[in-house]
């Protein structure tokens, strides 16, 4: 069955992370993306990780998991002919991404109001480290920025580490996957506008930005109490018990915030008492005894195992055990919502395994739809003289 962005045509100019990861998310929803690449290829095509075994056609880990499912064409941008090509390309799209800084396309002749001239319902979309002047200008418009940039700036560091207050970034590259997710749904919404219309226009999410949104809550702690939000390890300022607590084991997350999720876990660790105690018998009480709350349900959790814990509360209140990556694949969760998918690797008779998609939809499934491309895999002409005769009818 077609995805429900089925026929619907796209021009990724993107590189590393945010942008593909952005078209990635339509093209798991059916659009055709098209990516274009320099003559040497997206730099995630060389980062790694290689599997043993593999030949040199082989896809990298990076590339593969965020550029499934996509077209390649090579243009060299620099070249008066290729960017012709471009154009002429753009002209029967629907939309084109790129996360170039501020003014590159523009002084290659390829900005906004150009494209826009040659096709008015260009839904034009751009992701950079803080936003595009067409938007709202900033002060580091010509900065360049990383994930770990957008994290500093943003908040996000300023509330997530020790409580020694050493700032620790996250795991995955949030500042880059949160901007991306951003961009997709400005994309939808401006489809949605132009389809109605037949007025495309420009979409622009700063990394920044994003980030700040995504830390919402120290903008209104500050707005409403004047303090300062500061890293409070895995507690939260505002519920309690809300932690990641160590184990026999291993680790345990829990949050007990609800007056019912509190007695669940102080019967389970032999404290009913603490149900109707009124130093801990509301969520109010118990944040501002956060260290208090912690020392009572620690020694319990680490004289567990992380499954013995996961088999007493499981189910009757939030709890779930710090999974590595081998214990999300033998994860049956994984496997019946297929959230690790096989393709095909280039060269080998062995595939390889990503993620799946996380948006599930009844009618119109989103769905992996096939492996990354190898650079400059597809006929540009044939993608062109598809998409005009498409957008003739």
């Amino acid at each position: 069955m077609p995805g429900p962005l089925d026929g619907v045509r796209i021009v990724d100019l993107t590189a590393m992370l945010a942008g593909p990861y952005a078209t990635m998310l339509l093209a798991d929803l059916g659009a055709q993306v098209v990516k274009i690449e320099p003559p040497y290829g997206d730099a995630t095509r060389f980062v790694g990780p290689h599997r043993d075994g593999d030949g040199p056609e082989g896809l990298t880990g990076y590339f593969q998991s965020v550029n499934r499912g996509k077209q390649s064409i090579v243009l060299d941008l620099k070249s008066e002919a290729d960017r012709d090509k471009l154009r002429e390309l753009v002209r029967a799209a629907d939309v084109l991404v790129e996360n170039y800084s501020a003014g590159v396309m523009d002084r290659l002749g390829l900005g906004y109001e150009i494209l826009r001239a040659d096709n008015p319902c260009l839904v034009y979309a751009a992701i950079r480290g803080f936003g595009d002047p067409r938007t709202g200008d900033s002060p580091y418009r010509d900065w360049p920025a990383f994930d770990v940039v957008a994290q500093a700036m943003g908040g996000l560091l300023g509330i997530t580490g020790t409580v020694e207050g050493i700032p620790i970034k996250t795991g995955p590259g949030v500042g880059d996957l949160f901007p991306a997710a951003l961009l997709a749904t400005g994309i939808l919404a401006a489809l949605h506008h132009a389809q109605r219309t037949g007025q495309g226009q420009f979409v622009d999410v700063a990394m920044y930005d994003a980030v700040l949104s995504l830390c919402e809550r120290i903008v209104h702690q500050h707005s409403y109490t004047g303090t300062i939000p500061k890293q409070l390890g895995n507690s939260h300022p505002l519920l309690c018990p809300f932690d990641v607590l160590p184990t026999a084991d291993g680790w345990i997350a829990l949050a007990a915030t609800h007056p019912h999720h509190w007695a669940i876990l102080v019967e389970t660790i032999g404290r009913p008492d603490l149900v109707t105690d009124e130093r801990y018998a509301t969520n109010a009480e118990r944040a501002k005894r956060g260290s208090e709350v912690r020392a009572i349900i620690e020694p319990w959790c680490a004289a567990h195992s992380t499954a013995k814990i996961v088999e007493l509360l499981g189910g009757r209140m939030p709890v779930g055990p710090v999974n590595d990556v081998a214990a999300i694949f033998d994860d049956p969760h994984v496997a019946q919502r297929e959230m690790l998918v096989e393709v095909e690797q280039p060269g080998s008779g062995r595939p390889v395994i990503i993620t799946g998609s996380p948006i599930k939809l009844t009618e119109t499934p989103s769905r992996v739809s096939g492996r990354g491309p190898l650079l400059g895999e597809h006929d540009l002409d044939k993608i062109v003289a598809e998409w005009s005769l498409t957008r003739k009818r």
